[in-house]
């Protein structure tokens, strides 16, 4: 065989990435394995993995640890510049590339569109009904990290991953372990931010049954049930090496959102973990960053991917200090903290819109038939 030339199945799966558009809803994430291995995967085990032997070893030996408020912080203050917020600053591009086409003015005036009017609705939605808006980004966020962490299984391979109904509790599990397992452990923290969140508009959540015992209970149960449920049914589909992956992950996350406080440990996953394997994909669907990998690495890829990223990123923090500076809010770390989060979430909701647009142009997450057994 001609060395220059690779075996036709090893190109799928193994290519850090794949062109071409995809209307095939079988086809699969564009993004190959070795890119989110190497960008979303190997330092997001490191970090969060680090940290969680940390928390195990300080609750084995009975030592409390005081996390000072500032380092307490400082992972969601780092995500402005370090993962977290640009991440989101290529949507503007990614929807052709992930369709194998070059952006066009069409194309990037149509996400400018979409920012605008979900963005614009969004606001007034806090504006008026901040409470609702709260609750609403938590379901929100819940969804997109779920919907991340599919993608990054399906690039991994995600041979045990079934259809539609497996998919759903996927995303609902991995989702809800950001999102669900700090309230069991660490419930008034979590109501806290909550609340936090909502008074910047003068309102408040009464949250108190979520947090009692009874009810933490419930949920804790519950999704354990659907975290077991969805593992055996990947296992059932034949196991595998990528479903390990997938169980040895869903467990670091438990054991991770169970011990880190919550405020420092949603700041880690979202730059370490959601962001990079966005990223990751985002170098997957754009050539310049993929042959940037193949040559260089994975350093390489980023440093590509973050040019692309560095003016809207810009845009973005002076859009966020410059409310700041007009509403007049506090300066202590959980005020700005709280306003830092719900300028998030009015960018969530496009960003959510343009991440499902690309997993239908890719055939992946939700929009990806199952492959037969």
């Amino acid at each position: 065989m001609d060395r220059s030339t690779p075996p036709a199945e090893a190109t799928a799966d193994d290519a850090p990435g794949r062109r071409g558009g995809a209307t095939d809803m079988s086809a699969g994430p564009v993004t190959g394995r070795p890119l989110m291995l190497a960008i979303g995967g190997r330092p997001a085990w490191l970090a969060v993995g680090g940290l969680t032997m940390v928390a195990a070893a300080a609750t084995v030996a009975g030592v409390s640890v005081s996390v000072p408020v500032w380092a307490r912080y400082a992972p969601l203050a780092a995500s402005l510049l370090v993962f977290g917020l640009p991440h989101g600053a290529v949507d503007h591009l990614a929807p052709a590339r992930a369709t194998g086409e070059r952006p066009t003015v069409r194309s990037v005036s149509a996400v400018g569109v979409a920012y605008l009017v979900l963005g614009g609705a969004y606001t007034a939605a806090w504006v008026v009904a901040p409470a609702a808006s709260a609750v609403f980004f938590v379901g929100l966020t819940w969804f997109h990290w779920g919907q991340g962490d599919l993608y990054a299984l399906e690039a991994f391979g995600g041979s045990h991953l079934g259809g539609r109904p497996h998919r759903v509790a996927t995303i609902l599990v991995r989702g809800g372990l950001p999102m669900l397992v700090p309230l069991l452990r660490f419930p008034e923290r979590y109501r806290d931010v909550i609340n936090a969140w909502v008074a910047l508009f003068g309102g408040g959540v009464d949250a108190a049954w979520v947090t009692a015992p009874g009810p933490r209970l419930a949920l804790g149960v519950g999704f354990a049930a659907l975290t077991l449920g969805t593992l055996l049914a990947g296992w059932r589909r034949g196991g595998g090496r990528e479903w390990r992956r997938d169980a040895a992950e869903t467990g670091l996350l438990w054991a991770f959102f169970l011990l880190v406080p919550p405020v420092f440990a949603v700041g880690v996953y979202f730059c370490v973990w959601h962001s990079l394997r966005h990223i990751a994909r985002l170098a997957g669907v754009d050539p310049a960053s993929g042959a940037a990998f193949a040559d260089r690495g994975a350093i390489a890829a980023l440093v590509r991917t973050g040019r692309d990223a560095l003016p809207l990123t810009v845009v973005s923090i002076a859009m966020i200090a410059g409310v700041v500076a007009v509403v007049g809010v506090g300066t202590d770390p959980g005020t700005l903290t709280a306003l830092y989060l719900v300028c998030i979430a009015v960018l969530t909701l496009p960003h959510v819109a343009i991440v499902t647009r690309m997993d239908r142009a890719e055939g992946a997450g939700l929009s990806r038939r199952a492959p037969e057994q």
